[in-house]
């Protein structure tokens, strides 16, 4: 990777499926490009021994593709009280695997990643889908819907970053 590229990790956690997308744009390109997306599915018996292969899974991400940054899903309000807390511990692990090998992390609500990608902050699954597949110019729909959720965070890190740049640059400071 020359350093013309920038890339970033999005990681939408969960502990049975956690969707994940590497993406890339050159700088100054208008189309960022989708290097590769999908889920991690840990299968070990028990909560401890999925949450170690999703450390292990995200970490084999960080080496293999060396993102400059990376953004999570922030937990929301969820009313399953048991949901949120295998959703937060997934985060954590996430968050760790992350900080060991020293990555900038933003974090992104679903409604604000779903600004990004559709202009509205409500839009359902399939209306996420089709615009992550619209901007990264894929035939269909990303899948699993965790998958496109992952693309869309990444998109969301992108266009912030776009504005920082922007923005440091109106009033001479450094980016980030």
């Amino acid at each position: 990777m020359g350093e013309c590229l920038l890339r970033v990790l999005g990681i939408d956690p969960g502990i049975a499926t956690c969707g994940f997308a590497v993406v890339e744009r050159r700088l100054g390109g208008h189309r960022p490009a989708a290097v590769v997306f999908g889920a991690i599915r840990p299968r070990g018996p028990g909560d401890l021994k999925r949450l170690l292969e999703l450390h292990q899974a995200v970490t084999r991400l960080v080496v293999e593709h060396r993102p400059e940054a990376a953004v999570v899903e922030r937990l929301y309000h969820n009313r399953n009280v048991s949901t949120a807390a295998a959703v937060g511990q997934a985060r954590g692990v996430v968050l760790l695997a992350l900080a060991q090998v020293g990555l900038d992390v933003a974090e992104a609500t679903p409604t604000e990643m779903k600004l990004a990608v559709a202009g509205y902050g409500g839009a359902d699954k399939r209306q996420v889908g089709a615009m992550v597949a619209a901007q990264f110019g894929l035939s269909r729909p990303p899948a699993p819907d965790d998958a496109a959720d992952a693309l869309g965070l990444c998109l969301w890190w992108l266009q912030g970053r776009a504005l920082r740049a922007r923005l440091a640059a109106a009033t001479g400071e450094g980016v980030e």
